[in-house]
C-alpha cells in the first residue's frame, strides 16, 4: 500500500466515522439530555483516531 491509497483510506474512513460518531453523540444528547447538540470535539477525534489507525492495522495485516 503506498502512500497515496493510504490517504484515500485515510479520508474515506474519516468520513464515515465523523458522520456516524457526530450521529451518535446527537443521539446520546437527545436521549440523555433532552437537548439535540453533538459533541464536535470528540467526533473529530474518533474520526482522526480511526483514520489513522485502521489503514494501518490494514497495512500490518496484509505483509503477516
Amino acid at each position: 500500500m503506498n502512500k497515496g491509497n493510504w490517504f484515500v483510506d485515510f479520508i474515506l474512513i474519516f468520513i464515515v466515522a465523523f458522520i456516524v460518531t457526530s450521529a451518535v453523540t446527537l443521539l446520546w444528547s437527545l436521549f440523555a439530555h433532552g437537548g439535540a447538540r453533538v459533541d464536535w470535539g470528540t467526533s473529530f477525534r474518533m474520526a482522526i483516531i480511526l483514520g489513522v489507525v485502521l489503514p494501518l492495522v490494514h497495512r500490518v495485516g496484509r505483509k503477516a
